[in-house]
């Protein structure tokens, strides 16, 4: 049978690669294992659903399933940071005890060297920056305070609210003025030092009360109060604390030490006085530098701050309608007499069919008026029911006044005053105003009106429904 062309082609091509060994054999790639999967879960899942599938029926297969399919992968466990070991306690040796910085005289009566041992190492005044902080300070104040730069100023500012006794008693705005004025003065050993003009305080240094006197460092009403620096709280027991009204004080002197930043004086201008006991003078053990804040200075601030809430009064009851005609001069008669007051919302002033206890200028907020309603409710029994009924009337607003007639003539109030926010009043007591003279009396008689007086009492019936 002949061949044919292609099978004979064929047929040498095999004979021609015969003796070409074949290709080496080639490995699968190796599948990377995943380290999220538990497969020995994961192999217990695939034949429990293969046998599961033929014996249960299917939900029951199902619930399985889904129970076990979490299982198949790994959880994260949390590790917990390692415990550092606690390294033994050292024992000082006899080069460390010599190295230790011996203690200066100087420091023999710092108490910051004490609290330092007891609290292991911290200081009372903390690091070197402190101390560097409190010297540039005491420059500062040593220098005449019309040749202090306005950061100077700053810093003396900033360390008078750092003291308690000041801060506790004076507004920042109150502080920041007298920062502007305040000295230092250099004691040597033995002197004594009289607080009477001023209020001072221990920068450096430690001193001894001479007598054991002291009064608050604002004195409104006049009334003498002991005052004990925040500074001597540590050193007076809890019983002695109790009779800190007492003019004095019978303690033994040497518990009174006054150390750095401790207080005495007073910010009072006090009369010059014979008895030593009105005193508050203390004797310098050591040479001291304490700052002093003298007690004209605050007066004069005192002043300034007086004619300011002065001018604020004349012109909020200049601006009220009743006042707009007076002359100023019996305007200054009533702000001597006037007194701030502030009142929550909901707060009720008086009520209707009282008389007011004061007169009073609205200087900020809103008071709503009410008026009492007089009403009879017929009943279905054909009985005749009163009830009274708070009505809205209106508003008293900023720059309106109230209560001239209900105080100087004695009669009852309109209406029922109940603030609608905080108001701030500029209020007279009725007292003061009864005191006035009879010019400025009859004067306010005339030109003020009942408050919401046009209205009559009016009588509404109505029917039970």
């Amino acid at each position: 049978m002949p061949v044919s062309s292609l099978s004979s082609a064929i047929l040498s091509h095999m004979r021609a690669i015969n003796s070409i060994p074949p290709p080496l054999p080639r490995s699968l790639p190796s599948l990377k294992v995943s380290k999220h999967i538990d497969y020995g879960q994961l192999n217990a899942l695939c034949h429990m659903s293969g046998q599961q599938s033929s014996a249960l029926n299917i939900l029951s297969a199902h619930d399985k399933y889904i129970k076990q399919y979490p299982k198949i992968f790994l959880q994260k466990k949390t590790r917990l940071p390692k415990l550092s070991k606690q390294e033994g306690t050292r024992k000082p040796s006899e080069e460390t005890e010599e190295t230790q910085p011996q203690q200066s005289d100087n420091d023999s009566h710092n108490i910051a060297v004490y609290v330092k041992k007891a609290r292991g190492g911290h200081t009372l005044y903390g690091s070197k920056k402190i101390e560097e902080k409190l010297d540039e300070f005491i420059a500062i104040l040593k220098k005449l305070p019309i040749h202090r730069t306005q950061r100077e100023h700053n810093i003396v500012w900033k360390m008078l609210k750092t003291i308690p006794d000041l801060a506790s008693q004076l507004t920042d705005d109150n502080l920041k003025t007298l920062s502007k004025n305040v000295i230092s003065e250099t004691w040597v050993k033995g002197s004594t030092v009289v607080g009477n003009d001023g209020f001072y305080v221990i920068l450096k240094g430690i001193a001894r009360p001479q007598i054991q006197v002291y009064e608050n460092l604002i004195e409104e009403n006049g009334s003498t109060a002991s005052f004990i620096p925040q500074r001597f709280y540590s050193l007076i027991s809890s019983d002695d604390l109790k009779n800190t009204v007492l003019a004095e004080m019978h303690m033994p002197v040497c518990d009174l030490m006054l150390r750095p930043w401790s207080t005495f004086g007073t910010l009072e201008v006090t009369a010059q006085v014979q008895s030593e006991l009105k005193e508050y003078s203390v004797v310098t053990e050591e040479d001291c530098e304490i700052l002093k804040i003298p007690a004209k200075n605050y007066a004069k601030l005192k002043l300034e701050k007086t004619k300011l809430e002065n001018k604020q009064i004349v012109k909020l009851i200049h601006k009220c309608p009743y006042y707009e005609e007076w002359p100023t001069l019996s305007i200054y008669e009533l702000v001597l007499l006037v007194k701030w007051k502030r009142f929550p919302p909901g707060h009720v002033i008086v009520e209707s069919g009282n008389i007011i206890s004061f007169v009073a200028y609205i200087n900020s907020g809103h008071c709503n008026i009410y008026r009492n309603i007089v009403g009879l409710l017929k009943l279905q029994s054909k009985k005749v029911k009163k009830i009274k009924k708070l009505v809205y009337m209106g508003q008293l607003k900023k720059q309106e006044s109230f209560g001239e007639i209900s105080v100087l003539l004695q009669e009852p109030f309109p209406c029922t005053v109940i603030t609608g926010d905080e108001v701030e009043m500029a209020v007279i007591e009725d007292k003061d105003l009864l005191e006035l003279d009879p010019v400025t009396q009859k004067l306010m008689l005339q030109t003020a009106k009942p408050t919401f007086g046009h209205l009559t009492d009016v009588l509404v019936v109505c029917e039970d429904a």
